[in-house]
């Protein structure tokens, strides 16, 4: 099972999501920024990692709000924690995602997520999360 964390970025009322781009695995689905763990490295470390590589910004990982495992019908599995990030330093640029919007959390059943991410969505969504 892969591991993989993912942050939810929260400013002002909004949450960051962001589109993967057409070469990427589930192309144009969106996602919230974060990815692998790698062998050896914690939880947080990781996400502090990937935030940087992908948006250029070094974050305060605050609490994990969530953990899923899912079965995707290809037959991959992935875990995913996903923490709460207010606090970061330097200014975000996209380096990897076809594109980046901030959503009001109620807005986000709109956007066409991973199917990992369904049930994150759906709280947040609901205001359960926030």
């Amino acid at each position: 099972m892969k591991r993989v964390v993912a942050a939810v970025i929260e400013k002002d009322g909004k949450v960051l999501v962001c589109q993967r781009t057409r070469h990427q695995t589930m192309p144009l689905k969106w996602e919230f920024p974060g990815g692998k763990i790698e062998e050896g490295e914690q939880p947080r470390d990781a996400l502090r990692r990937e935030l940087e590589e992908e948006l250029g910004i070094h974050a305060t990982i605050g609490d994990e709000i969530a953990r899923v495992q899912h079965n995707y019908p290809n037959g991959s599995a992935v875990e995913l924690r996903f923490y709460i990030v207010r606090e970061y330093l330097g200014e975000m640029e996209n380096r990897i995602f076809r594109d980046l919007q901030w959503s009001a959390p109620s807005a986000l059943p709109s956007f066409d997520f991973l199917e990992a991410d369904a049930s994150l969505v759906k709280d947040l969504s609901e205001g359960r999360l926030l």
